[in-house]
């Protein structure tokens, strides 16, 4: 049970920790689009993205799929920032039509995620023989503090267009444009050529 706790913790704290604000950043441009009363596609939302960072995570832990990390920094950015641009070319539309696209952007751009976390993870677990548990353990982690971040972002919208009658698409443009200006950022920070 000490080493659920730890692994756990591991996981919420890693997502949960705003020095390393590119995950927080990546759930908000994911669910910024949905409204309030759409569960299921954020329950949705938040699972893939775990399931996505879960493969990798996984291939990169029993050392079946390595990718350079330089790379992977570029590429996480990048995947947050092209989410954002998606955001604010469909703001328009209905959260029913813009929220699938939001749905496969999760598991694919989750896979990029996954390999960011690898070097974390194989420090943390070390030379153990056991990584599968260890692996659900932290995965277990980071989707509860995605769960956390993601009903945080939908709160927000909704005391903002509630009580502030903040309209639905200036939510969703404001917000990924001030993402996009972060992901920018980070991705010249990170140019790995």
């Amino acid at each position: 049970m000490d080493d659920f706790i730890l692994y756990f913790k591991m996981g919420l704290t890693h997502v949960l920790d705003f020095s390393a604000y590119d995950h927080i950043l990546f759930l908000i441009v994911l669910a910024v689009i949905f409204t309030n009363f759409q569960w299921r596609k954020v329950i949705w939302l938040v699972t893939l993205f775990t399931l996505g960072h879960s493969i990798t995570l996984a291939l990169s832990a029993y050392k079946i799929l390595e990718v350079r990390m330089d790379l992977i920094e570029f590429l996480i950015p990048l995947t947050i920032f092209i989410t954002g641009l998606i955001n604010i070319i469909n703001a328009k539309k209905e959260a029913n039509k813009t929220g699938n696209i939001n749905l496969i952007l999760a598991l694919f751009f989750g896979l990029i995620h996954g390999l960011g976390f690898s070097n974390y993870f194989k420090m943390m677990i070390g030379k153990e023989e056991d990584k599968l548990f260890p692996l659900i353990e932290f995965a277990l982690g980071i989707e509860v503090a995605q769960i956390i971040i993601v009903l945080s972002i939908l709160i927000i919208g909704y005391l903002l267009k509630s009580f502030f009658k903040v309209q639905r698409r200036d939510w969703i443009l404001v917000s990924s444009s001030i993402v996009i200006g972060f992901s920018t950022q980070m991705m010249l920070d990170r140019v790995f050529w």
